[in-house]
């Protein structure tokens, strides 16, 4: 039976640091995080446990992702440049489609927005978001255009780079006529990324499906999931990624993607970080890789760590993080009120993401609640 955390708590919680303390050019004092301390928590039964379907499971909220779904192609060794890998192993990602596929393993309820090719890598991924209880009435297939694909270089760190096949690929091609908007309207969350940007018609169906989320009162997340080689130039990808920047309520961004749209400016200087900060923000996330997270809101702001494991492979690793948040605030929005919530439910996101580096590919390596929970439990044990 998968185990469903209705509570966590955790006394002597990582240490946080009041909005209202920071001045711009000052870099606030972090305390050190202290060992984490013994967890408690309460668990109930999830959809898809074998259970009888009742009244809750079937009405969990919805967060609908939005964006590309493709074909991660990985190598099985690392270190090595695309033209020295003997082999790549086959994997389905796209950052939208990962966090969907995320929060459907975590027994919460996550639809697909997207475009692929009528084509077999297609059809693959439709099975895909079907098998993961993924709802894809909102994917569309294209008769003249392929399914995107990206190879992937792993350094030894587990690190990647990326060289993508799109020209252009059929996510590119989604049109606003071809929106579901009744699935959008629905939806407690909307979820994106910035590359549903780059080119039209898809952008134009991006900023229609946001306004119509927007419109309907479903709250917007935003994780700009910078990939500059799709971009024309790194002017046009700071220019489109922050063009949709004060309509979204939640963002998460790395420290790199801090450094590239303050052009260069120290991501870990939280008067940097504060410029990013918008009026409507609810809350802003930054990933800091096996270092954890830290996380800003209007009233409080902190430092949550992260679990440390042995990376194998960090694709997917944010959009696992994105979906622990997530399957978190859309069954509890006051979460945002509540720092030491608030920092339970980052410590579940940051467990999501690191389980996530230890195996090959993005949608493969997501794990399930039962598996996050384990994993929070023995690090405290």
């Amino acid at each position: 039976m998968a185990l469903h955390s209705t509570a966590f708590c955790f006394t002597g919680a990582v240490s946080s640091y009041s909005h209202s303390s920071v001045k711009l050019g000052t870099h606030p004092t972090i305390k050190a995080s202290s060992p984490l301390p013994r967890l408690n928590f309460r668990v109930k039964a999830l959809p898809g446990d074998g259970l009888p379907e009742t009244k809750e499971t079937r009405e969990s909220p919805l967060v609908v992702c939005f964006g590309e779904m493709l074909i991660d192609f990985v190598p099985t060794v690392s270190g090595l440049s695309l033209a020295e890998s003997p082999a790549f192993k086959k994997a389905p990602g796209g950052a939208p489609a990962n966090v969907a596929v995320g929060i459907a393993r975590l027994g919460g309820s996550s639809a697909f927005i997207g475009k692929v090719g009528a084509d077999e890598f297609g059809y693959m991924l439709a099975d895909i978001l079907k098998e993961n209880n993924v709802n894809g009435d909102g994917m569309r297939f294209d008769p003249g255009a392929r399914t995107a694909l990206a190879f992937v270089t792993l350094r030894s760190d587990g690190e990647r780079e990326f060289m993508f096949y799109r020209n252009p690929s059929a996510d590119m091609l989604l049109q606003e006529a071809e929106l579901d908007l009744s699935l959008i309207t629905k939806a407690k969350i909307f979820h994106y990324g910035s590359i549903s940007l780059i080119t039209e018609p898809c952008k134009s169906a991006h900023i229609a499906a946001a306004k119509a989320a927007k419109d309907a009162g479903v709250v917007l997340s935003y994780d700009p999931n910078l990939r500059l080689p799709l971009w024309p130039s790194a002017d046009k990808a700071r220019e489109g990624i922050l063009s949709i920047w004060e309509t979204a309520d939640i963002i998460k961004i790395s420290e790199e993607e801090i450094s590239f749209l303050t052009q260069g400016e120290d991501p870990y200087d939280d008067a940097v970080v504060y410029k990013l900060f918008h009026a409507n923000l609810k809350l802003l996330l930054v990933t800091e890789g096996p270092d954890g997270c830290r996380y800003y809101t209007k009233d409080f702001s902190g430092r949550v760590q992260g679990l440390k494991v042995e990376a194998v492979d960090a694709t997917g690793a944010g959009d696992a993080f994105v979906a622990g948040i997530l399957s978190q605030l859309s069954t509890d929005f006051s979460l945002l009120q509540k720092e030491d919530q608030l920092r339970d439910a980052l410590r579940f996101a940051n467990a999501c993401g690191a389980l996530t580096v230890m195996e090959r590919g993005a949608i493969p390596a997501l794990p399930t609640r039962e598996a996050v929970l384990n994993a929070i439990l023995a690090s405290v044990s």
